[in-house]
């Protein structure tokens, strides 16, 4: 492989595994995702929220989700924001609700075929009150088979974690949820190209590493831990 080359000295220091004689070069991006499995193609493609939905019955291994925003606009507008705003608490039967039945579902039926769900949510100090929504609601969608886990904003800033949210799917499909000022979804961008899904992959493992299984987090937030 050919290209200019790296005389950075701090780069080289950082290399391992370079022989005696051999010259490390400064290979461009745009070549590395070409030199990638065909077939894959590196345009965004923009859905809408139906089709970003359908997803969920589809994917063949994983579904991975990072949240890191305060608001969620969509949580406000059912019966269960009503309640836990009046009373702190979302209830025990919000998943037999009709407008998430269909979801917990499907969800279900994935995750009894072996595949697996999950989310990391970052959570301000002090979390606001969506994300106090969120830790609320979380112990439905873990009923239902999600795995989800938090993390301090703290750390995830330690760790530079980017403020994006996005689906990933079998680690090959990325989808990067597009919200508006008001915080309210409005579309969802998907995404192949390698280069991206490998840096959205990385951003998985390390907030998966460091996230927090949510009963411990949220026993902790508490104090009873």
């Amino acid at each position: 492989m050919h290209g200019p080359p790296l005389t950075d000295s701090e780069d080289v220091a950082q290399l391992q595994h370079l022989s005696e004689g051999e010259v490390a070069v400064v290979v461009p991006r745009e070549l590395l995702v070409d030199w990638t499995p065909k077939g894959r193609t590196r345009q965004v493609k923009t859905i809408d929220l139906d089709e970003f939905g359908s997803l969920f019955g589809k994917f063949e291994h994983t579904a991975w989700r990072l949240e890191t925003r305060r608001r969620y606009a969509s949580d406000e507008t059912n019966d269960r924001w009503t309640q836990f705003i009046e009373t702190g608490s979302v209830g025990e039967d919000w998943a037999d609700a009709t407008e998430v039945r269909s979801f917990r579902d499907t969800i279900r039926a994935q995750v009894a075929q072996g595949k697996r769900m999950e989310r990391v949510r970052i959570v301000d100090q002090p979390a606001t009150i969506g994300q106090r929504y969120l830790l609320a609601s979380a112990k439905g969608n873990i009923g239902f088979g999600e795995d989800i886990r938090n993390l301090w904003r703290a750390d995830a800033d330690r760790l530079r974690l980017p403020a994006e949210d996005f689906w990933l799917f079998d680690s090959r499909l990325l989808a990067l949820l597009r919200f508006d000022d008001d915080d309210q979804l409005t579309h969802v961008d998907l995404v192949t190209e390698p280069a991206e899904v490998v840096r959205c992959a990385m951003i998985r493992d390390a907030a998966w590493h460091h996230a927090v299984p949510w009963k411990q987090f949220t026993a902790e937030m508490h104090g009873d831990v």
